[in-house]
């Protein structure tokens, strides 16, 4: 679907029902909370329960949090901007992703909401524990922690000037995948895959359009 101008003020309506719309919204602080302790508790069973090396513990974290930076990309490019022609996927891909582009400035809508957050990484943390078995006890919670990560930085990008040079392609990318062309710059944590799969923007081509950016970012309080 084409997603419309940008808003700068408010947010969208996703639900009628308010109960189910105050299910839509949550704080990054929240979702730190609920998930913080998941990741602590998993590494500490698998150390003490299975007698997991600090290695393996620090190789196999490293990896969910890699494994994320892809399921990322693949969710932001393959689900949340999927062609959606018929109106029951349009809605899908608004209630999902497309309201954030209308709002960029709605803090609320950043990371996923408890409930379906819950119901989303207990599956897949179930699919993990059947490919890799004890191993997911950590694998899972660098995943999560990846998540977590993505989540933050897509704020940070949102509400400040990136705080180190080398950080400016990544803010740009973002920026650019808003107001320029919303099939590239998927990456938000990374742009490695924007690289790998062609869909990085072409930074020193792309002229900032410094009115625009100004757009994306949350109103200075």
């Amino acid at each position: 679907m084409k997603f419309e101008k940008i808003h700068n003020k408010g947010q969208a309506t996703l639900f009628r029902n308010p109960a189910l719309e105050f299910l839509t919204k949550t704080h990054p602080l929240v979702i730190w909370g609920m998930y913080l302790p998941v990741i602590i508790g998993f590494c500490y069973y698998a150390a003490s329960k299975f007698e997991f090396t600090g290695t393996r513990i620090a190789l196999l974290f490293l990896g969910g949090m890699l494994f994320w930076t892809l399921f990322e990309y693949i969710m932001h490019r393959w689900v949340f901007h999927m062609i959606a022609e018929s109106e029951r996927a349009q809605r899908f891909v608004y209630v999902m992703h497309g309201n954030h582009h209308h709002f960029p400035r709605d803090k609320e809508r950043l990371f996923m909401p408890p409930v379906p957050s819950l119901i989303i990484s207990s599956t897949i943390f179930a699919l993990m524990y059947l490919i890799m078995g004890e191993n997911a006890f950590v694998f899972f919670p660098g995943f999560i922690f990846g998540y977590l990560m993505y989540g933050s930085m897509h704020y940070a990008i949102h509400a400040w000037n990136p705080p180190f040079k080398w950080m400016k392609p990544l803010w740009r990318n973002h920026h650019l995948h808003h107001y320029k062309d919303e099939h590239k710059g998927f990456g938000v944590s990374t742009t490695i895959w924007d690289h790998v799969f062609g869909t990085m923007f072409d930074l020193k081509k792309e002229k900032e359009d410094k009115e625009k950016v100004a757009e994306l970012m949350y109103t200075k309080k």
